[in-house]
């Protein structure tokens, strides 16, 4: 029997005190032990980009890495985002470009962009598809997506 260990983590500013499996993929915690079912589940090797959070403010895939090793640390999952009535601007970017067919790729679009743009608030075309490049969608051939980025840094700039 593997022994569990205590970890302490803020997710979408929530504090939470859970005893883990060593091995839990922050993922599965994330989708299972929090019932935040926002962060998907691609090819579990951190390729597909699906899984992205924010972790400490820096996007990343939780499928690589293991509950416990975000004990201490902050993680915002595309819930954090916005809500049905108040989208962010992003959500809102992706809306209106129809920057998304079936969904399942999306979250970790919009956290991988919205560390991006809070880095970049003008990006290129060639910038976005850079940013982009670890992020698969089977659907759109993401030229809606780079359209959806672009908008989107307007509006994030006309907010602030």
């Amino acid at each position: 029997m593997t022994q569990k260990v205590k970890i302490n983590i803020t997710v979408n500013g929530v504090p939470y005190e859970r005893e883990v499996e060593p091995r839990l993929l922050l993922s599965d915690f994330i989708r299972h032990d929090l019932g935040l079912t926002g962060t998907h589940v691609g090819c579990e090797h951190g390729l597909c980009g699906a899984c992205t959070i924010l972790f400490d403010g820096q996007s990343v895939r939780s499928c690589i890495m293991f509950a416990v090793m975000a004990d201490g640390h902050k993680i915002e999952t595309v819930e954090s985002l916005g809500t049905p009535e108040h989208l962010h601007p992003l959500q809102e970017a992706f809306m209106e470009k129809h920057a998304l067919q079936c969904g399942f790729c999306t979250p970790g679009f919009l956290m991988t962009l919205v560390d991006y743009l809070g880095d970049n608030k003008n990006p290129t075309d060639e910038e976005i598809r850079e940013a982009i490049d670890g992020n698969f969608c089977r659907c759109t051939g993401y030229e809606n997506i780079v359209e959806a980025v672009k908008l989107a840094a307007k509006k994030m700039a006309a907010h602030s």
